[in-house]
C-alpha cells in the first residue's frame, strides 16, 4: 500500500484521527526507566503497545533518539511497531532540507535504514530538496508549512510581493504541494493546532493533502477548531486526511509505573475528543 493508503485504512480501522509522536526524554521515563538512556527502547516499546488500536499513526523524533546515541534503538522501534501494529503508517519526524546527493542519503536513512513510512522536511531549499524523497514509490513526505511555534511568523506569514493579494509564503507551500511538486501523489502539508484559521486556509489550498497538525495537548491546541478546519469527508469516506500529533501528553500522563495504563488512557480521551469533533455539526 502507498502511505496514504496506510492513513486511510488506519483510520478506518483505528477508528482514530490521533498519531503518538515518539519523543523520549529518559528524565521524564518513571521509576524503572529513570534517566536510562538505554532504556529508550523499552519505555517507547510499552508506549506503543499500549496506543497501538487507538492511533493513525506513530511518530518518533529522531532528535530525541540521536541526542542520546540511540539511533540502534529507533530501528529496534520501527521493527517492534511493525509488529505490535502492522495497520499504524510510521511517520519520521526529522525536518531534513538538504539538496542533491546529501538529500539522496537523507532518504535512504529515513527509508530503507530505518523504514519509515513517510518523513518531515523542510521544503525552503526549493523542490530539489524534495525531489529524492518522492523518487521511493508509494513513500510519503510532510512539508513544514504553518508551524505551531511563534517564530514561524519570521518567516511563513510574510508575503512574496509588497501587493495587496500575494500569497503568504506558507500559502505558496502549499499550492505546490498540492499541484506541481506532488509527483508521487504522497505529498503532506505540517500545519499547526495553535493557528485553526491558517489550517483553513491550508486545507482551501490543498483540499486531498493530508495534514500532520501537532500542537494538541501540552501545546495547548484546540482539538474541535483543529478537526473543523483541517479534515473533510462523509460517513462514507475521508477526502482530507488529518493526523493530529500529540506527545508529552500521552507520553507523560503519569511518572509512575502505571505510565503505559496512563498514556493510554489520556490517548483514549484524545482520540475520543477528535472523534466527536469530526462528527459535529
Amino acid at each position: 500500500m502507498t502511505f496514504l493508503e496506510q492513513l486511510r485504512n488506519a483510520e478506518r480501522y483505528n477508528g482514530s484521527l490521533l498519531c503518538v509522536g515518539l519523543d523520549p526524554e529518559p528524565s521524564r521515563f518513571p521509576g524503572r526507566y529513570q534517566g536510562d538512556t538505554n532504556k529508550i527502547f523499552n519505555f517507547c516499546a510499552d508506549i506503543v503497545e499500549a496506543t497501538a488500536d487507538l492511533v493513525i499513526a506513530f511518530k518518533p523524533q529522531i532528535a530525541y533518539f540521536a541526542a542520546h546515541r540511540a539511533e540502534e534503538q529507533l530501528e529496534r522501534l520501527i521493527a517492534h511497531i511493525r509488529f505490535a501494529a502492522p495497520q499504524v503508517p510510521i511517520i519520521l519526524d526529522a525536518k531534513r532540507g538538504d539538496i542533491g546527493s546529501t538529500a539522496e542519503q537523507y532518504a535512504i536513512e529515513a527509508f530503507e535504514r530505518y523504514g519509515a513510512d513517510a518523513v518531515t522536511l523542510s521544503p525552503f531549499m526549493g523542490f530539489d530538496s524534495v525531489a529524492p524523497y518522492l523518487k521511493r514509490h508509494g513513500k510519503g513526505a510532510f512539508l513544514l508549512c504553518r508551524t505551531s511555534n511563534p517564530g514561524g511568523d519570521d518567516f511563513q506569514s510574510q508575503r512574496l510581493a509588497s501587493v495587496e493579494g500575494a500569497p503568504l509564503l506558507y500559502e505558496h507551500i502549499a499550492r505546490l504541494a498540492q499541484g506541481p511538486w506532488n509527483l508521487n501523489g504522497q505529498l503532506g502539508l505540517v500545519v499547526g493546532a495553535t493557528y485553526p484559521a491558517e489550517i483553513e486556509r491550508v486545507r482551501a489550498l490543498a483540499p486531498t493533502l493530508p495534514l500532520l497538525i501537532p500542537g494538541i495537548g501540552a501545546q495547548g491546541g484546540d482539538a474541535l477548531a483543529t478537526v473543523k478546519a483541517g479534515w473533510r469527508g462523509s460517513a462514507a469516506a475521508t477526502t482530507g486526511t488529518i493526523v493530529v500529533n500529540s506527545s508529552r501528553a500521552i507520553l507523560y500522563a503519569s511518572s509512575g509505573e502505571d505510565f503505559a495504563a496512563a498514556a493510554r488512557r489520556e490517548a483514549i480521551r484524545t482520540r475520543d475528543l477528535l472523534l466527536q469533533a469530526r462528527s459535529a455539526p
